[in-house]
Order: C-alpha cells, then sequence, then structure tokens
C-alpha cells in the first residue's frame, strides 16, 4: 500500500493505482470526461487536472500514478479556473443546442459546465461542417457535437475489438469516425450500440422510431402489439430516478396499456419457447454424429452480424431458432391472429428491446414472411421513457399490473435471458429434465453466472457429460471463437451476448455516466434484479409454462416440427469481411 495525502486527508491505496483511483477509495470526487473505468484512461480531456506538490504544472488524475508521501490537491482556484477554462475551449467548437439534444439533462459535458458554472462563451472555434450520418439501421452519428474523448473507440477496439470507428487527422482536425469517411452502414460495425452507451455527450444516439410507433399507435386500421425484452424490466425505472437493480415489471406493463397498446405481451414467453426449440435442436445435435458442434446461441443480433461477418465458418454452429422477440412477432401475425381472426397484415408489432442492433435484426429480410417482417418496429428502453413521458405518464406512481394472457406468460428461465449465462441456465433446466427425466431441484447453474468475460462448465446429464461455455461481449467471443479453432478448446453448446454483462448492459439501455460506472458495477447489479426476479416465480423450467404447452398442443404440435421450423426458425449469411 502507497500513504499520501488528498485534500489533507490521509490515503492508503495499492501501489501502481493512479491519482484518481486513490481520491475514489477516499470519496473525493474529481471530475473526468474521456476517462471510462476499465475501458480508457489518457488524460486527453485535462477536466481531471489537479496539483501535486513538487510537480511542474498540473497533472491529470487519471494517469498520474501515486508515490509514497506524494501531496495532492484537487480543489485550488487555479485548477477550478483551469477545468472552467478547458470547458470553455471544449465548447467553443461544439453544436451547444442543447435542448433539442437527445442527451440534455443527461450529458456529461453539460453537467460539468453547470458545476464550474460555465455561463459564456469567450471562445469562438472554426465550426466545423459535419453531415449526420443516419444510414446506419440503428446508429446515428453527430460529429458536430463529438468532444473527441475516444470513449467510443476505446469500447469499439478494446471491448468489443471490432474497430469500425477510429481517430483521423491530428489536433483541432481530429475527426472521429470510419475508415475513408465511410458511413458506419458501411464499416464492420455490427449495431451493438456500446459506443453510444460510452459517449458522454450526444454525438452517438440510436436511429428513433417513436414517431412510427406513435402513428401507428393512432392509425385505427391497425391492431398494434407491443412486447419488452427480459432486460427492459431491470432497467425501465432508472430512466424515472428509480433505484438500480429493482425490476419494475408490473409497471412495465401498465405504462405500455396506457400508452394505447391494443396487446400487450411479454418477450419472456418467447424466451421459454426458444428454450423448447433450441434445447430440442441441442439434443437432435448431440445424438448426430455428423451435426455441427458445438452449437451456439443466436439470440443476440450484435453477436450474429459479427459472427456473419468476422467468423463465417461458424455459421453452421450458430442455432437456427430466431431470437425470441422475432419467434414471438412470428407466432402474433399468424396463431394470434388467426385465434383472434385479425388479418395479420393489419397487426403491427413493436418490440421494446435494450438493444441497438434489433433494429438491424428487424428489418433482415429472413425474418418474416408473407411480405411482412415478424416485427414492424423496434424501441430501446430510452425511447420507451420518452414516450412515456411524452405522454404525461407517472411511472413511479403507476399500480403494478400484469401482462396480457397468452403470450405475457412466462417462467424464471425466460426471465434470466437478460443476463449473461441466462439462455444457457434456462436451457440446462430444461435440457436436464427431458434427457434425465428426473426432477431438477436446485434449478440455479452459478457455474454459468457472473461478469467474467469467458465462463466454463460441465454438465452431468446422467452420465452424459456436456461442455458449456459462456461469452459476453464480441472481444470474449473472438478468443472463445479462436481458442475453439486452435483445438485449445473444445466444447457441446456456447452462449454468446454481443455486449458485455449481456442485455442488461445492451446499447439501447439508460446510460450511466462515467462518474457512477467508477462506483457501481452495472452489469452485475442490474442482472441481480433478473435473478431475484426468477427466484420469486412459481415456475422457473421453460418446459413448466402452460402458455407454451398451449401453444404447441394447438399449433405446433412439437418443438422442431415443420410448422415450428417455418415460423421460429431462420438461416444466417456470411457478409462482407473488412480487413
Amino acid at each position: 500500500m502507497i500513504n499520501l495525502t488528498i485534500d489533507g486527508i490521509a490515503v492508503s491505496a495499492p501501489e501502481g493505482s493512479t491519482i484518481l483511483e486513490a481520491a475514489k477509495l477516499a470519496n473525493i470526487n474529481i471530475p473526468t470526461l474521456c476517462y471510462l473505468k476499465d475501458v480508457q484512461q489518457i488524460g486527453a480531456c485535462r477536466i481531471c487536472l489537479v496539483e501535486v506538490k513538487g510537480a511542474r504544472g498540473l497533472a491529470a488524475a487519471c494517469v498520474m500514478p501515486i508515490s509514497e508521501g506524494m501531496e495532492v490537491r484537487t480543489n485550488t482556484a487555479t485548477i477550478r479556473a483551469q477545468r472552467k477554462l478547458n470547458l470553455e475551449l471544449l465548447l467553443s467548437n461544439h453544436n451547444r443546442e442543447c435542448t433539442s439534444c437527445v442527451r440534455s439533462g443527461n450529458c456529461e459535458l453539460q453537467a460539468l459546465c453547470t458545476e464550474y458554472g460555465v455561463k459564456e462563451y469567450p471562445y469562438d472555434g472554426i465550426k466545423k461542417e459535419f453531415t449526420v450520418d443516419d444510414l446506419s439501421p440503428s446508429i446515428v452519428r453527430d460529429n458536430s457535437k463529438c468532444i473527441s474523448c475516444r470513449r467510443c473507440v476505446a469500447v469499439c477496439n478494446k471491448i468489443q475489438k471490432i474497430g469500425a470507428i477510429g481517430a483521423s487527422q491530428r489536433g483541432f482536425a481530429t475527426v472521429i469516425g470510419c475508415v475513408f469517411d465511410r458511413s458506419l452502414a458501411d464499416s464492420p460495425c455490427v449495431n451493438c450500440g456500446q459506443c453510444i452507451n460510452a459517449c458522454p455527450v450526444g454525438a452517438l444516439h440510436e436511429k428513433e422510431s417513436i414517431d412510427d410507433v406513435w402513428a401507428a399507435i393512432n392509425n385505427p386500421d391497425l391492431h398494434v402489439v407491443v412486447q419488452p425484452a427480459p432486460a427492459v424490466r431491470a432497467t425501465i425505472g432508472e430512466e424515472f430516478g428509480m433505484e438500480m437493480g429493482v425490476a419494475q415489471t408490473g409497471k412495465l406493463a401498465a405504462s405500455l396499456r396506457r400508452l394505447g397498446f391494443d396487446k400487450v405481451f411479454d418477450t419472456d414467453f418467447a424466451a421459454d419457447l426458444t428454450i423448447m426449440e433450441e434445447g430440442t435442436e441441442l439434443l437432435g445435435r448431440l445424438g448426430n454424429k455428423d451435426a455441427a458442434l458445438p452449437m451456439i446461441t443466436s439470440c443476440s443480433p450484435g453477436w450474429i452480424k459479427y459472427c456473419e461477418t468476422f467468423y463465417p465458418e461458424f455459421i453452421p454452429n450458430l442455432s437456427s431458432c430466431k431470437s425470441p422477440h422475432e419467434m414471438l412477432g412470428a407466432v402474433i401475425k399468424s396463431y394470434y391472429a388467426e385465434k383472434n381472426n385479425i388479418d395479420p397484415k393489419s397487426i403491427y408489432v413493436v418490440s421494446v428491446m435494450p438493444c441497438t442492433a434489433k433494429k438491424f435484426e428487424a428489418a433482415r429480410p429472413e425474418l418474416g414472411r408473407d411480405g411482412m417482417q415478424d416485427v414492424d418496429a423496434v424501441l430501446t428502453v430510452r425511447e420507451l421513457a420518452r414516450m412515456i413521458k411524452q405522454a404525461g405518464i407517472d411511472f413511479a406512481r403507476l399500480p403494478d399490473e400484469d401482462f396480457d394472457d397468452v403470450l405475457g406468460d412466462s417462467t424464471g428461465a425466460g426471465v434470466i435471458f437478460g443476463a449473461t449465462g441466462g439462455v444457457m441456465e434456462a436451457a440446462l433446466r430444461t435440457v436436464y429434465e427431458v434427457v434425465t427425466g428426473k426432477t431438477l431441484e436446485n434449478v440455479e447453474f452459478h457455474a454459468v453466472r457472473g461478469t467474467e468475460g469467458i465462463k466454463e462448465a460441465e454438465v452431468d446429464l446422467d452420465g452424459k457429460v456436456v461442455r458449456v461455455a459462456v461469452a459476453h461481449s464480441t472481444g470474449s467471443a473472438k478468443a472463445l471463437l479462436d481458442a475453439v479453432k486452435a483445438g485449445e478448446k473444445s466444447y457441446d453448446f456456447i452462449e454468446v451476448m454481443g455486449c458485455p454483462g449481456g442485455c442488461v448492459n445492451g446499447g439501447g439501455q439508460p446510460i450511466v455516466s462515467a462518474k457512477d460506472q467508477m462506483y457501481v458495477d452495472v452489469k452485475a447489479v442490474r442482472a441481480k434484479a433478473l435473478y431475484d426476479e426468477d427466484a420469486g416465480k412459481a415456475l422457473r423450467k421453460s418446459h413448466e409454462n402452460p402458455s407454451v404447452k398451449k401453444i404447441y398442443d394447438e399449433y405446433f404440435g412439437e418443438p422442431n416440427s415443420h410448422k415450428a421450423h417455418e415460423l421460429l426458425h431462420t438461416t444466417y449469411t456470411a457478409r462482407k469481411k473488412y480487413e
């Protein structure tokens, strides 16, 4: 441990710590802008400047290592003046239309300017002209608001290992974007949206579908059905100042009903349906010596596009199952339409997702039939929150309500789909009982839980050992697939989620500031909300869902039947590889 003083307070911190990390241990706040815990610390923005006794000039706290006996000041008149000056210089070339910005009220630059009393704009830089890049189906880039903090670049390169964006030119001329000034739509971008979550300002945001959804709701000729993903209930409350890590399932259903949707179903139902289809597919492959193994899950569209682009040789290993919300869209426009004598062409399906890549997925031509897409529009959690606010709904005071029957019924297995390892755990709960014919008393597979990048386990199915692995983030998927290709690892079943932590940390989730991320493990706290809801469910195995049994009895016959394959399964396509 290294001993130092910060603002006169004695602090002990591990050797190798930075001043910023040591200050955090003493609950001393040092503002940051380019810093992002576990992702980037480059000292570029000069907002975390501090005074170190005996040193020449000011030091960037996020990169300055501590030393024995060091004396640090974080809040002198000189420091405050320099931070304010740096903010004013950032604003000199910044699009300051804050009231119309999607991040107004949740912008780290805006918050710092308020804290440091920036009321005027004494410097007027040469405003560079940028064309808003809105060609991607998922992500919009507006470089007029970019402050070149490089947080988006770091997460895309270091965490996701994709490198769709980077910095070009130098100094004042620096531009963050794609190679050769390409659009994100013409890059290796997999639409995961992690760059949006990393951005401290409004330079990146999802492509909005709010106006389309309002128009559908207000169209008397359309029957508008909504379905929220499992991870949405874990995070929607954050948009209304409610505690992180507490599921707001009842209020979520109530708010959707008050927005005017004709039916409020639950993607969790389709998660249970996915387990029936995917579990049956896995058992079929395990019993077929010529089948492609390991089988890899297909719920995450960012991961699917990553696989199609960078690892097309693994396409045969992907489960042919559609993702849960696409399955439910297909069921709504077939089973539900027939049961209620509704023309499927008049049904408009809206998915509320934690994921920007779902917008790309919904437009895939493989995911539809008879001239209809399975899902017509995708809203992120942030977009849904904006709609609730536009409608004047007091979310926090809503009474809890249930989803509509039958396609709103689910088990605990469906709920945990939103956390990394959740799909694997849900599948194992069902596969164990199908294979062994025994009741699984302890349904919790802790070996596949947690936020480690890659997790491994062996499951004994009455003498048949199944080797499984779980990876979250495309960066972790890359490491896992490379090990499989090299023959270093061998598995029967792999779960991959494209985002770190899985859907609870998807690119469409509420944005958490870099400051808050220093103190909270967002992935773990949000996942706990889902595991808590699972633990409180009467039914915790997908094959026990009575509504899933009903739909097989009345419509599909059995998992992996011909009709099930027509509606619930799909194909994948090798894509252009960017070198």
